[in-house]
């Protein structure tokens, strides 16, 4: 190659990584539009850098057990549990088993709570078990109550008799639900086909899969169990690898788009067996999944002790957990966290194959407080669902230690006139927030130095500064948030009006 054609292509290389550059540099300079939504920091998603402070993720409190399944036609293989807060109440929904550790005689059983705490199972009278229909079974149709999870539909405009729908099914040639079929009702309680026919036909579905309207994507979502490789049709499942979850989207519940694995960062390592995936339900835009992770093979107690605890003699020679995972388009789950959200505990019994599984959906229990529900002693006579509880917007913070640090934002726009944090410290701590230009110059009277030094513990703290609390006039502009922290977190932002 001559002097001028190497001169000319290292020249056009040149241009085109600037370009490159360019493009990349614009790309990540474009703020992110928050509007008025509270935004959690549970990922990187907001984080420009941090300075000894990092992202926390904060393990919920074991609040003990509250609904054991003891009646003939629930037992040891109760699972896969879905929770729904209806207005003043919280209605629950497992599988049950009458007789058997086979798909025979599955049923879906229901329980009610008006606090989240406190459970009944109300005698419905619907359908018989052990020669009685005193119990609390919805649903008695086979396949579909393998893994039956409903949802409260919010598509604006939903027929008030179809406020609740639900998806459930196998797929599996000797069962006759041929994949997973809708069901809609009323009042929570009593069910009907939806449509005639399976409505998701590709997948595994062995597993609970979930579903829900979602406002961000102005369309049903449902995340279901696949394998990270093998073949699916209709009429059969070869599986290998992971198990894994992929996802598929509606607009009427009915035809649904083809399948589409989603993404994992860091990539998937381990299997993940139910994904629990649901919109956060005080910011609907992130997607939280309270994933089980199923370590196959593991074993971690002995035969002696599977005896004493009387588990199935198939269930103990694995161990599972739960991970948080999030995701903020509805493709990628963000696995911010690889360390377990619930550990399973001193005891035994959790240390057993397919135990420690999430319900679906963290509800609001109290006024600072939200629950995750999770089934333990799986496959033994104890078999039961605990609570756990959490503070609200309460997964993750930046967590700044006793010797301080700070954060940055990205550059981000918003709506509203005041910020808002749920946030803590220490006796000692402190919080201060500077808000700068989209360069990262601070304004005029939002300085760190004008800012009200934040201390306490609060849900909904307002920040200050010097001339008052009003960003009204920044609002729209591109801005950053620069937060200096001593012994501290920031679990959530809002900007409110």
């Amino acid at each position: 190659m001559s002097l001028k054609n190497t001169l000319n292509f290292t020249l056009a290389a040149f241009a085109g990584f600037l370009a490159v550059a360019l493009n990349t540099a614009s790309a990540a300079e474009a703020p992110i539009n928050i509007h008025s939504q509270r935004e959690l920091f549970v990922d990187q998603y907001l984080i420009e850098r941090l300075e000894n402070v990092r992202l926390k993720q904060h393990a919920p409190r074991d609040e003990g057990e509250v609904l054991r399944y003891d009646q003939s036609w629930e037992g040891a293989f109760c699972g896969y549990c879905t929770v729904i807060q209806d207005g003043d109440t919280f209605r629950l929904y497992y599988r049950g088993k009458i007789g058997g550790v086979d798909g025979k005689g599955e049923v879906t059983c229901y329980a009610e709570s008006k606090d989240g705490r406190h459970w009944i199972k109300p005698s419905l009278g619907l359908h018989e078990a052990a020669g009685s229909k005193e119990n609390n079974i919805v649903l008695t149709t086979p396949g579909v109550t393998h893994n039956f999870s409903p949802f409260l539909d919010t598509r604006p405009g939903v027929p008030y008799a179809e406020r609740f729908k639900a998806l459930g099914g196998l797929l599996d040639n000797k069962n006759p639900a041929g994949g997973l079929r809708a069901y809609t009702s009323e009042d929570g309680i009593h069910w009907r086909p939806f449509h005639d026919g399976p409505v998701i036909t590709r997948g595994a579905f062995d597993s609970q899969n979930v579903s829900f309207w979602s406002a961000l994507e102005n369309c049903y979502v449902c995340f279901f169990r696949t394998f990270s490789s093998g073949v699916s049709t209709s009429a059969e499942w070869k599986p290998t690898g992971l198990r894994t979850v992929s996802r598929a989207t509606s607009s009427d519940l009915i035809h649904w788009s083809d399948a589409e694995p989603m993404r994992f960062e860091p990539a998937q390592e381990v299997h993940i067996y139910v994904s629990q995936t649901h919109p956060y339900f005080r910011a609907p835009q992130l997607y939280v999944s309270t994933a089980a992770r199923f370590m196959e093979h593991r074993q971690t107690i002995s035969e002696a002790d599977a005896k004493l605890i009387g588990v199935n003699p198939g269930y103990y020679k694995d161990a599972s957990d739960s991970v948080l995972l999030t995701s903020r388009d509805g493709r990628t789950f963000q696995q911010t966290f690889r360390e377990a959200l619930i550990r399973p505990s001193l005891r035994p019994n959790e240390w057993v194959s397919r135990t420690g599984y999430p319900a679906l959906n963290v509800v609001q229990t109290g006024p600072v407080e939200m629950s995750v529900y999770v089934n333990q002693d799986y496959a033994q006579p104890t078999s039961h669902l605990r609570r756990y509880s959490m503070r609200l917007d309460g997964f993750a913070s930046v967590n700044a230690p006793y010797e301080g640090g700070e954060f940055l934002t990205k550059s981000l726009r918003f709506e509203g006139g005041k910020l808002q944090l749920n946030c803590a410290t220490s006796a000692a701590g402190s919080i201060r927030v500077e808000i700068q230009d989209a360069d990262g110059k601070p304004l005029p009277g939002f300085t760190l130095q004008d800012c009200t030094e934040i201390f306490g513990n609060s849900i909904e703290r307002t920040v200050s500064w010097k001339s008052g609390g009003d960003l009204s006039k920044l609002a729209g502009q591109s801005v950053r948030l620069r937060f200096v922290m001593k012994d501290a977190d920031v679990y959530a932002l809002q900007f409110i009006p």
